[in-house]
């Protein structure tokens, strides 16, 4: 179980990431939606052990996380939202050099590790190239498979699907969806559709507060009866509009509304994003 209570961050230029964060996430996937800017990837680096909140406390499996960093660390996988790597060094080669620093010291179990990682994310036909020459989607598979080394109990993954094509995407759940069988999973991401197919848990983080928390399909089913899709430019007095986009190649606009809001506007199931820009909206957050 990891738990945040009451976590809270301000930078020293005066910014308010985390304003006291309260969470409990068990075995399994766990997604956290919020804008950019909504304070996650902070959430995720307190967690990670890398950035100490100015006030709150972390624990994981009965780990403090701030006053024994170095034991979560060594349950922890972690793939940040954008990393360096060293330019030239082949992508086997770098999961060895780290598996290193992951305390294994038997240079045949490293070398078995890097090549199962790399076979497990679709890799293993560029073992030898830099990856420092990958593409942003090879790039971000590598660093999952980095994340990995070690079979860690907290898998932490920061935008985990970002410049992977659908096929690639397709992939990485089946692996989440394996790998949240024995461990504590949490997704981080604006993408409402990695969390909704994947997540049996999610925490909508806005304005550095958590404004929405439950199942993807309860936080939906809450809105039954009150989601109306119309013209876009017609939302209607009272409505709380909830996104604009194209659809069949016209401009229409989804509202929240306990009645008709407008004519042409017709009543449509609540969805998971629904939802989503329902709570961005009730924090003071910005129509999708």
């Amino acid at each position: 179980m990891l738990e945040f209570d009451t976590v809270t961050h301000t930078y020293p230029d005066g910014t308010h990431a985390l304003d006291r964060v309260s969470l409990s996430i068990g075995r399994g996937l766990f997604g956290l939606l919020g804008p950019n800017g909504a304070g996650k990837s902070s959430l995720m680096r307190v967690a990670a052990t890398l950035q100490r909140p100015s006030a709150g406390g972390v624990r994981f499996d009965g780990i403090d996380a701030l006053a024994q960093p170095r034991s979560l660390r060594a349950r922890l996988g972690y793939l940040p939202q954008d990393f360096g790597v060293y330019p030239g060094v082949s992508a086997q080669l770098l999961l060895e050099q780290i598996a290193v620093l992951k305390g294994f010291t038997d240079r045949g179990d490293r070398r078995a590790t890097a090549e199962r990682l790399l076979r497990l994310v679709n890799l293993w036909d560029v073992r030898d190239r830099a990856v420092s020459t990958f593409s942003g989607g090879m790039r971000q598979r590598w660093g999952l498979a980095q994340a990995l080394i070690g079979e860690p109990d907290l898998l932490i993954l920061d935008e985990p699907t970002a410049g992977l094509d659908p096929a690639e995407r397709n992939r990485l759940h089946d692996l989440l969806f394996g790998l949240g069988e024995r461990a504590t999973v949490i997704v981080s991401t604006h993408i409402v559709e990695d969390v909704a197919d994947l997540c049996t848990q999610l925490a909508v983080l806005a304005r550095g507060r958590i404004v929405a928390q439950g199942s993807p399909a309860e936080l939906a089913r809450a809105l039954d009866g009150r989601v109306w899709q119309g013209p876009a430019e017609a939302a209607g007095a009272g409505a709380v509009l909830l996104s604009r986009r194209l659809s069949v190649g016209r401009r229409v606009s989804r509202v929240l509304a306990d009645d008709r809001p407008a004519p042409g506007f017709v009543g449509v199931p609540a969805t998971q994003e629904d939802a989503y820009f329902a709570a961005i909206q009730a924090a003071g957050g910005t129509p999708g």
